[in-house]
């Protein structure tokens, strides 16, 4: 590798196989043999304090000039050099934050937005630059993404114009602006190319699997055709993709320079065998998920330990969540009594929510610790004062005939802080201080060794600042405590991986395979940071006396020995923990299986059904025939899913059915309503109008205060929903069945009132409203002649399920309007607020906000605003068949019923 300094040069270099000492050697050298100019080669990563370590291991080496930056400290530094020259003026001012400017974005669009909800869409935002998409092709290119921050992707293509048009107005740039606006001026200005060009003749990227679209159009620019380039990763830590990285550019690496040089280092210097055989086989241990899936997946190095034997990696199954903590903590313990230093010791977890049960514990035992992603070293109080007093004593020091050793020198200075050669006993604040000041102490001892005796006080001071500005902290004697994501490039003794249930581990948003194979790669990176001690750990339910119902991550089996033995108390006679099934795939294509309905068929969605036409169509009449019979909905007696899971199987007898739907026989009399099989979920229907059974008499006719029919059913379990109306008017009572006939009776009598009451609030609120489609868009139409002047006239308006938390929605492209289904049992009046709502979508299509104006004046708009917020407040799953759950549901109600104001 070092031999190569010329051409192109593609280094595969897997975890703990001294990447980054081999990148600063290879420069190193270069510059020493004078091949390489230092002010002429430009090193870029992809974090600040990565680059502050390249330049401090560079400067030991001799290589100080060399240039080490992320892109957007390069891209930025170009950018305030030739703004001036290339689009004149001032540069504008660079934000911070996102958060304000799209609060205001969102504002200025009338839309509703929450934290989460800002941060949702920054990601978005931030993904759509790098991936150098802009608001007018945003929406064509991001299909599949979702509903970032709960909003649909129209909204959201509205939402990154208008976010554009706030920091034009302000005058500032974000941190994708940076990047993309060099790569404009390099594009559109040849004069200034050619001068960077001239500057830089040679380029090494590390963690090339991280490059981003926009990154690597950046990186094609700076080159201008040239192939001095030298470019170093590993696609089994590619743990980015959400942000637009992309191993392909790695990957692809050699079909762009056919004459690249290829260089693998698997020698891995790191972890013990132990630890990389388990890092091994997770990779190894990945199974096809489809086409798509395995095209994007990087055939992984095959790491070979070069350290001694170690311990076997520990795995343990706790109770719960804090027996989990508390158990880590215990180990920990262990640990730092046989004389492990408690910066070398690690606790990694999937999301930065499940710190709090470690930080507890640790607290508990008297465990110092530090938490990644916290506050910031350099922003600590004691720190900065040590920096001031370090800052004012260079004069003294300089004017000194003798000065002392640099260690010592920093000792007596910062001794006046509180910094004392033994660490205090006491726990908490102090401590802290102490450690923050030993790790200043810590660090002029080691820069003092490195750089040699000519090494003084005033440069300690500007390394000092140098790594505040890079935020690159010395070590600190904690315990430290941080996601998987931030562990990347960092190591230690001792790693204990934390939470490896199913739901964090793969996390419950990775709903696709391309995703769960990137957290499995999540994975990876955690094993890979031990060096000799790996602990991995999951807990059965979430809290103390919680229900066992976790189940450890997938990725462990295989991994985790059959003997491992519970640490949940559970009785002698408990069976065996099944083992995790495999991911359903499509018996046509193999891809992975992502709904339930394409589970039970065995088949995704984009393969042809193998059933004949015939057996469907006569399935479907028998179901009909048997829902006719029972006088229940269709999909009671079998959904459309297993209706085609049936007729592929193909059976030659009605025995077989129901082996494929894994039902009982159906009987008469008897129709299952729900999904699960067992007791208690079978209702008796009884006829419309006539009692419920056969020795009741009831003195009330069945039926509503505005005529609706009445059904009761007997119940074979304790229900909640004791008397509802159904979406086609029709109002139920359930009777658990447990009941005598006096007690059927008041419970019906009781029940007929209930129905009455909410029969006159429907008449009352006009809960009467059009059912189809074609009656919504007739509907609409009148609405928007009466308060809009008619100009909307939409397409069609629907009905649909699965809106998540969103009421309707518009597209003004096909002048389509959606109504969530949740909308149905609400009053008249909320549906019609909801329907001019996305009417004025549909007016608003060229972002003139005028429109929304018009909204006032319809006389219910702010009395159905405060009911909707009210309902969405109540409870996330809104309306369930005019049922409201939920604290707060009372003022939903009342102002459903008008009892309020």
């Amino acid at each position: 590798m070092a031999s190569t300094l010329n051409g192109p040069l593609c280094v595969l270099a897997g975890a703990g196989t001294g990447k980054t000492r081999a990148i600063t050697h290879r420069i190193a050298y270069g510059v020493h043999s004078g091949v390489y100019s230092p002010q002429r080669l430009l090193a870029v990563t992809f974090t600040a304090r990565a680059a502050a370590e390249m330049r401090s291991r560079l400067r030991d080496l001799g290589a100080g000039n060399v240039q080490a930056r992320t892109f957007h400290a390069a891209a930025l530094r170009q950018l305030q050099f030739f703004w001036p020259q290339a689009v004149g003026g001032t540069l504008p001012n660079l934000l911070d934050h996102k958060a304000q400017m799209l609060a205001e974005a969102a504002r200025r669009l009338r839309l509703s937005t929450d934290r989460a909800t800002i941060r949702d869409l920054a990601s978005e935002i931030e993904w759509a630059k790098v991936s150098m998409l802009t608001p007018a092709n945003y929406l064509e290119n991001a299909q599949g993404r979702g509903a970032p921050g709960g909003f649909d992707l129209t909204a959201v293509a509205r939402v990154f114009q208008s976010y554009e048009d706030v920091k034009t107005d302000r005058n500032v740039i974000d941190f994708e602006d940076v990047l993309l606006i060099t790569v404009g001026i390099l594009q559109e200005d040849e004069k200034v190319a050619a001068t960077v060009r001239e500057q830089y003749r040679h380029f090494v990227v590390d963690e090339y699997q991280d490059v981003s679209p926009l990154q690597q159009r950046l990186l094609e620019l700076w080159l201008g055709g040239r192939d001095e380039l030298c470019v170093v990763g590993d696609a089994s830590q590619t743990i980015y993709s959400f942000t637009g990285a992309s191993p392909k550019h790695l990957l692809d690496f050699k079909a762009r320079y056919p004459q690249a040089n290829v260089v693998k280092l698997v020698r891995d210097y790191r972890s013990t065998p132990q630890v990389v055989k388990l890092a091994n086989d997770l990779l190894a241990g990945r199974r096809s998920s489809g086409p798509t899936a395995d095209a994007a997946w990087a055939t992984p190095l095959q790491l070979l330990a070069q350290r001694p034997p170690g311990p076997a990696p520990q795995f343990t199954e706790c109770t719960d969540d804090e027996a989990e903590a508390a158990t880590v903590a215990q180990k920990i313990k262990a640990l730092l009594d046989a004389g492990t230093p408690a910066s070398e010791v690690a606790v990694l977890f999937r999301t930065n929510g499940q710190s709090e049960a470690y930080e507890q514990a640790l607290a508990a035992a008297g465990i110092g610790y530090q938490l990644r992603g916290g506050e910031r070293f350099f922003a600590r109080k004691e720190v900065r004062d040590a920096i001031l007093q370090l800052r004012a004593a260079t004069r003294a020091v300089s004017e000194a005939d003798a000065p002392e050793p640099l260690g010592q020198l920093v000792r007596d200075i910062v001794s006046s802080l509180g910094y004392t050669e033994s660490a205090p006993h006491s726990g908490g604040a102090l401590r802290e201080r102490w450690e923050s000041l030993a790790a200043l102490v810590a660090l002029a001892d080691e820069l003092a060794q490195n750089r040699g005796a000519q090494f003084s006080l005033a440069d300690f001071v500007n390394e000092l600042q140098e790594r505040s500005l890079a935020q690159h902290a010395p070590t600190v004697q904690g315990v430290t405590l941080a996601s998987l994501h931030a562990a990347k490039g960092l190591e230690w003794d001792a790693v204990f991986l934390v939470g490896l249930s199913e739901g964090l581990m793969p996390i419950s948003f990775a709903d696709s395979p391309e995703s769960v194979d990137e957290e499995r790669r999540l994975l990876y990176v955690g094993i890979t940071r031990a060096r000799e001690h790996l602990s991995l750990s999951w807990s059965t339910a979430r809290t103390p006396g919680g229900r066992a119902n976790r189940k450890p991550s997938r990725f462990l089996d295989g991994l985790r020995p059959d003997s491992v033995a519970s640490s949940s108390a559970r009785g002698k006679g408990t069976a065996p923990r099944r083992k995790a099934a495999a991911p359903a795939v499509c018996r046509v294509c193999g891809t992975m299986l992502a709904t339930g309905a394409e589970r039970k068929v065995g088949r995704c969605n984009a393969c042809p059904p193998t059933y004949e036409e015939q057996t469907f169509d006569a399935l479907r009449n028998w179901r009909r025939d048997v829902a006719q019979s029972a006088d229940v909905p269709a999909f009671v007696v079998f959904t459309d899913a297993t209706l085609t899971a049936i007729a592929e199987a193909r059976p030659a007898s009605l025995e077989e059915p129901r082996r494929t739907c894994g039902r009982r026989p159906l009987k008469a009399g008897k129709i299952r309503r729900g999904r699960p099989s067992g007791p208690g979920r079978e209702f008796r229907p009884v006829r419309r109008g006539s009692p419920a059974s056969s020795s009741t008499q009831h003195a009330a006719p069945l039926t509503t205060s505005d005529g609706s029919p009445v059904e009761v059913r007997r119940s074979a379990r304790r229900t909640r929903t004791v008397a509802a109306f159904w979406e086609d008017g029709t109002a139920v009572v359930a009777i658990p069945a447990r009941f005598t006939a006096a007690q059927e009776r008041d419970w019906v009598h009781r029940m007929l009132a209930k129905l009455h009451k909410q029969g006159e609030r429907r008449a009352a609120t006009g809960r009467r409203r059009p059912a189809t489609d074609d009656a919504l868009a007739t509907h609409a139409a009148q609405l928007s002649a009466q308060y809009l002047g008619g100009r909307p006239a939409p397409t069609s308006v629907r009905w649909v399920s699965n809106q998540n938390s969103r009421w309707g929605s518009a597209t003004p492209a096909e002048g389509t309007i959606r109504l969530s289904d949740k909308l149905r049992p609400m009053p008249q009046w909320v549906i019609d607020y909801v329907l001019l709502h996305e009417l004025a979508h549909l007016l608003v299509a060229s972002h003139n906000a005028a429109f929304w104006k018009l909204l006032e004046a319809y006389p219910e708009t702010q009395r159905a605003k405060a009911f909707l917020e009210g309902v969405s407040f109540a409870t996330s799953r809104g309306l369930d068949k005019g049922r409201v759950s939920g604290d707060g549901a009372g003022q939903a109600l009342a102002h459903w019923s008008g009892d309020a104001d």
